[in-house]
């Protein structure tokens, strides 16, 4: 009885902190990347500008493909019912084969887009 009515705080507070923990990465990254985007529209050429933003559009896509499933999994985890453990499972499986495997798509699509538009130069395709 004593070990069921126990005081709990210890285990409130460190959840508490974990969670602060786990805000305040999010926190600094969205404040990072607002810094970036400021930085980037100061930047006076058009040209140079888009090019820029396309390489904040790639980061940003890779940070929200690796947060977003693994805040799906800590919810599920959280908020699941225990007697079918199978969606925990099958997104955890998900994370650690497809997380991989799409940093390297992203980039890929924005190399060759770069491999394109350098091929499109008309002084280097008679060299």
């Amino acid at each position: 009885m004593k070990l069921a009515c126990s005081d709990n705080r210890i285990n409130f507070y460190y959840g508490l902190f974990v969670a602060l923990c786990m805000m305040s990465d999010s926190m600094f990254i969205a404040v990072s990347y607002v810094f970036i985007l400021k930085t980037v529209l100061g930047i006076v050429s058009h040209g140079e500008r888009l090019k820029s933003l396309n390489t904040y559009v790639s980061h940003i896509c890779v940070v929200i493909i690796f947060y977003v499933p693994i805040i799906t999994l800590a919810t599920m985890h959280h908020f699941a019912n225990p007697k079918s453990p199978l969606a925990v499972i099958l997104i955890a499986e998900a994370f650690l084969l497809i997380l991989p495997l799409m940093n390297p798509i992203v980039y890929c699509v924005k190399t060759r887009q770069i491999k394109v538009k350098i091929l499109e130069k008309p002084s280097l395709k008679a060299k």
